[in-house]
């Protein structure tokens, strides 16, 4: 049997909304509870306590309404008033209302303290783990700041002992650069007025013997005038005691033996002057060749004439000789490729050099005989310089391997220097030198036809073999050439003093001859040849010569911008030239920022 109760009505204008409670017969909580308990209890991290009061007041709310529902459920009557009940209805009645008290929610005291106790405690532990978290978190950002103070502390100090430690070690490079440059300074001075000294010493002494001869013709003079008058003397003397006849006589054989002893006098006169002329001049070349400082035209003769002895000499005999021609040729074919092997390794530089030294004097067999050690170094010298004309002209940088290679043979092979530069002006025509190529050969002979004379200037055929090659071949082979030479006069030599024509002096004289001919200076090849010398040796000349090597420099910059005579510019008006012109300006620049290129 069922029984229903009828659905009280609410004492509030809005019904609030509760959540069900399950509760067991015996008023414990069910599975239900626990889960309804455990969402309050995370609920109760975020709320405050006023939420935690309305909860309370709220289940004290459903509490009065459920034992309303009770009281309302026993006023109830199943039937009417005059029909009674039997006791089983009644007990069952109880049961069931019993059981509906059991069902309807029990707030038990005690619960509710353990369960605010638990949300106490949860609050009380969180705001301790915040707390101590919070502890934590500052201890780390304390230990962690000093840390870092303690790191940016040591990299601070070993910073500044870095620094310290350069800037002694560049204080100390700076010292000893200004010791050696302040060496070089005193050197050169000292150098340059022994240099001064001689000549002027010299000078002294040819002035001394000068005036010498001359008092002594002066006094031997003086005395055969007296001696001439004492006899005159003595002559008229005697002419007094003649007679009148004879007078007329005498004094016509006076006025010829007067005329003639004029005419004598004045033979003797221009003799004497003709003597001290070929003497001043014979003392003029010999002191030029004591100081090195010989003529463009001599540079020229001399290096034209080993040619043509090389030539007509060494070489014919050997390539008419079968024998010595064969063996000329073996050591040609070992020399040529140790030169194209050639890196810039000071190790390989140094093997190569005493490889090919020993080829052509061999230290431990027989020496070769002299034409064939004329002709291997013959060969070696028109080796070096196609090897110039060929990789120098592509990459700059390799002239300075050959250089040092060629020095090493210029300073141990006997002969090879004068053999080199008569093959350099050979290749180059006058620009070595420098010097126009003139009209006649060195034995001053014309020369055969125009074609002997091109080829006396350097020019060669084209790389298409068709004719001459163009003005840009030519002179970047010229450069190429020139580099090399100028690479050899910056190396210093060690052991002994290179052939003039090899040390450091040709440099200036190089552009003292160039800057004063004016031929040479039209010629498009001219700028870059000086391009190429300031290249090479520039910033060092300036070092060396000081004050006089930039007033040069000045005189090459006025020959690039305004004209060296009525407006030429250095190079001539073609665009080889003014592309030239352009690469000498950003050299001096560089020189007189002292800036190495």
């Amino acid at each position: 049997m069922r029984f229903s109760a009828p659905r009280s009505v609410s004492p509030s204008p809005v019904r609030g909304y509760r959540k069900p409670r399950h509760a067991s017969t015996f008023g414990l909580q069910s599975d239900s509870d626990s889960e309804d308990y455990d969402s309050e209890l995370d609920s109760s991290f975020d709320s405050t306590g006023d939420d935690d009061t309305a909860s309370i007041a709220s289940s004290s709310s459903s509490s009065s309404s459920s034992f309303s529902l009770i009281a309302d459920i026993n006023k109830m009557s199943l039937r009417p008033r005059h029909i009674t009940r039997t006791p089983l209805e009644e007990r069952h009645i109880e049961d069931t209302i019993a059981a509906i008290r059991l069902r309807t929610r029990y707030h038990d005291p005690y619960e509710e303290w353990e369960k605010q106790t638990r949300i106490d405690a949860f609050k009380t532990a969180r705001k301790e783990y915040s707390a101590t978290e919070a502890r934590l978190q500052e201890v780390q950002e304390r230990s962690r700041a000093e840390e870092e103070k303690r790191l940016a502390a040591l990299h601070l100090s070993q910073a500044e002992s870095l620094q310290r430690t350069l800037k002694a070690a560049s204080l100390q490079q700076q010292n000893d650069d200004n010791r050696l440059l302040e060496s070089w300074k005193q050197r050169d001075q000292q150098l340059w007025q022994r240099i001064e000294n001689a000549i002027k010493m010299e000078q002294d002494k040819l002035a001394k013997r000068l005036e010498e001869e001359r008092k002594i013709k002066e006094e031997e003079e003086r005395t055969r005038r007296e001696a001439e008058l004492k006899r005159r003397l003595q002559e008229e003397k005697l002419l007094q005691a003649e007679t009148a006849k004879r007078q007329a006589e005498e004094e016509k054989k006076k006025q010829e033996e007067e005329e003639l002893r004029k005419e004598k006098e004045g033979e003797e006169n221009l003799k004497l002057m003709a003597e001290m002329r070929e003497r001043r001049a014979g003392e003029e070349v010999e002191l030029r060749k004591l100081l090195g400082f010989n003529h463009a035209d001599d540079d020229w003769r001399v290096a034209r004439e080993n040619l043509h002895n090389l030539k007509a000499g060494p070489i014919r005999h050997v390539k008419a000789n079968k024998d010595l021609k064969a063996e000329w040729g073996k050591l040609r074919r070992q020399i040529v490729p140790k030169i194209g092997q050639l890196t810039n390794d000071p190790q390989a530089i140094s093997r190569i050099s005493s490889e090919i030294i020993e080829i052509i004097r061999p230290s431990n067999g027989p020496a070769h005989q002299s034409t064939i050690y004329v002709a291997a170094c013959y060969s070696l010298a028109k080796s070096i310089l196609l090897q110039a004309e060929t990789e120098v002209t592509v990459e700059k940088r390799s002239a300075i391997p050959l250089a040092q290679v060629t020095f090493d043979f210029l300073e141990t092979l006997e002969h090879f220097p004068s053999i080199f530069f008569a093959k350099l002006v050979q290749r180059c025509g006058g620009w070595p030198i420098p010097i126009v190529v003139p009209l006649h050969d060195h034995a001053h002979v014309p020369w055969p036809d125009k074609l002997h004379r091109i080829k006396a200037m350097g020019h060669r055929k084209s790389n298409n073999g068709e004719g001459l090659e163009t003005p840009e071949e030519y002179s970047n082979r010229i450069s190429g050439i020139m580099r090399l030479y100028f690479h050899i006069l910056k190396i210093r030599p060690v052991r002994q003093p290179l052939n003039p024509m090899f040390q450091l002096p040709r440099y200036w004289t190089w552009f003292a001859r160039l800057t004063a001919d004016k031929m040479m200076l039209e010629h498009s090849v001219a700028p870059q040849l000086i391009y190429t010398a300031l290249d090479v040796l520039g910033l060092e000349a300036k070092d060396i010569w000081g004050q006089q090597w930039i007033k040069l420099l000045a005189l090459i910059y006025d020959g690039i911008t305004t004209g060296y005579e009525d407006g030429k510019l250095i190079g001539g008006i073609g665009a080889s030239g003014s592309a030239a012109r352009t690469r000498v300006m950003l050299a001096l620049e560089r020189i007189m920022s002292g800036v190495q290129s």
